[in-house]
């Protein structure tokens, strides 16, 4: 975090500025970028570039002209243009950055279409402004219940007021299209404003809930994952993992974006093997893949109609044997081509505590049985003499 108010606080707990990602300092947001040209001065018959980038709620982010030239730095509230009324959002970035956020982002460099900012917030503008966000967990729930009264198969996953409160923005997800004209005449009745629907992809619903992940760790897109690149099963397949989609999916129900990480590195090693379905002809039959060992460099291949007997081969080996059948040729086997291991002598486990066997336990049950049966020899010493008899 990047500032001292979201320190541990009584009892080693979060103690938290209660803002929500809002604070002054931008530090508790994932989408914050750091102005390394902020010490640098423009060269003296340059002017500075007159766009400032705004976030508001859900890392939402847009950019505005500065018409006043008003002096802004990041954290700032401010009052921006919006249609109806005006909306509040914080400063995030200013001068030659927004230019090159704008470049990477495809936004054209025309500063005078740009909406505006009216002012710096005032208290009053504050005031408003929390207060209406402090009623959208309220909102919330309402409008869920009417959603599901209406039973529509959607879910609204979060509200956003806008700064003066004249507009609300329904965010939904949905597997299939909605018809909500009803539901928009019902939040309009009920919450007497202006009302918008925006359906959102459930990838970017799980990164505004957040969660814990399979791997124990918080999800990737809430933290610092800004881009959602498309996941195929294909992914898996490259890297050698069941298909199975209950470990594939993430919180989101779609497939991890993690699969895409190491990618690029399975693709660059696959370079090196041949095509599984390639076939390895034999003077004693073909031969085709069962099995390939992407960390080790290893395939196993088996002749059609003998598929209990496996053969391990390294990449170079049937790279070898490729190259040979390419020239109309046959191999005598497979077995000529496997490389012998030497596998060496190394200690497994270290005698440390004493233990020298496995069985050690066993050893006091028989003496407990011996000395049961002394036992019963004292007790009964006329069974004892019957049975010598």
């Amino acid at each position: 975090m990047g500032c001292t108010s979201c320190a541990s606080g009584a009892n080693g707990q979060p103690k938290g500025c209660k803002n929500n990602g809002t604070c002054g300092t931008d530090g508790c947001n994932k989408l914050t970028v750091f102005d390394w040209l902020s010490n640098m001065a423009l060269p003296g018959d340059m002017e500075p570039f007159n766009a400032v980038e705004i976030r508001f709620k859900n890392g939402r982010k847009h950019f505005y002209k500065n018409p006043e030239n008003l002096t802004l730095s990041i954290g700032d509230v401010v009052a921006t243009e919006a249609s109806p009324g005006h909306d509040i959002g914080i400063v995030t970035l200013t001068g030659e950055l927004v230019r090159v956020q704008m470049t990477r982002k495809k936004e054209p460099l025309k500063v005078d279409d740009l909406p505006k900012i009216y002012r710096k917030a005032s208290q009053k503008d504050i005031d408003v402004w929390q207060e209406v966000r402090d009623r959208e967990d309220t909102v919330q729930k309402r409008s869920r219940e009417i959603a599901m009264g209406l039973g529509l198969k959607m879910k609204i996953s979060d509200v956003e007021f806008q700064g003066d409160g004249s507009k609300v923005i329904f965010y939904y997800t949905a597997e299939e299209r909605v018809d909500f004209r009803q539901l928009i005449k019902d939040f309009a009745r009920t919450f007497n404003t202006r009302i918008e629907m925006k359906q959102v992809g459930f990838r970017q619903e799980a990164s505004r809930l957040g969660g814990i992940g399979s791997c124990g760790r918080e999800l990737c897109c809430s933290t610092w994952l800004t881009d959602f690149r498309s996941v195929n099963t294909s992914a898996a397949r490259y890297q050698q993992l069941s298909l199975n989609p209950q470990k594939l999916a993430g919180q989101c129900g779609k497939l991890k974006c993690c699969l895409n990480y190491e990618l690029d590195t399975y693709m660059e090693a696959l370079k090196e093997f041949p095509k599984t379905d390639v076939k390895l002809f034999t003077e004693k039959g073909k031969a085709v893949c069962q099995k390939i060992d992407i960390f080790k460099g290893l395939m196993w291949f088996t002749y059609e109609g003998e598929f209990a007997t496996w053969f391990e081969l390294s990449v170079s080996k049937v790279n070898e044997i490729i190259a040979i059948n390419k020239k109309d040729k046959k191999v005598a086997g497979l077995e000529e081509f496997i490389e012998e291991k030497v596998i060496e002598d190394s200690e497994l486990f270290n005698n440390v505590v004493g233990q020298d066997s496995l069985t050690r336990f066993d050893q006091p049950r028989k003496r407990k049985s011996k000395n049961k049966n002394n036992r019963n020899r004292k007790r009964n010493p006329t069974k004892n003499k019957k049975k010598n008899a």
